[in-house]
């Protein structure tokens, strides 16, 4: 999974063997070895590598299919978008905020009944 995701990564961007290898300080060889599936980077490379190719280090790895967590779109900004698209601009913001207030409510009601 590693080499595969390597690979299509760099294609994606176009960037050549070499151009990915030179910005990790590394052999040209050595990066070929990982996108053959025959080796590895250590773990700081890995993060480097990440980010050279915007991606996280567990997409990279095959430990999850979303290419870097922090652009996706959480459930509830998903859920406020399809249920207010036909709001004016006010009417949204005056949703946002109502949702915003009970999701606080609901969040401080959770803590007392930890207590």
């Amino acid at each position: 999974m590693f080499s595969e995701r390597l690979k299509a990564l760099r294609n994606e961007l176009g960037f050549t063997q070499t151009q990915i290898a030179n910005q990790l300080n590394v052999k040209q060889q050595t990066y070929a070895k990982w996108e053959s599936g025959k080796g590895k980077p250590r773990a700081t490379t890995l993060e480097k590598l990440a980010s050279l190719l915007k991606v996280s280090t567990d997409y990279l790895l095959g430990n999850t299919d979303i290419k870097n967590p922090e652009e996706t779109i959480s459930d509830v900004d998903m859920l406020f978008r399809r249920t207010s698209k036909d709001l004016t601009p006010g009417q949204q913001e005056v949703f946002k905020k109502e949702l915003m207030d009970f999701m606080e409510m609901r969040r401080k009601a959770f803590e007392e009944d930890n207590k």
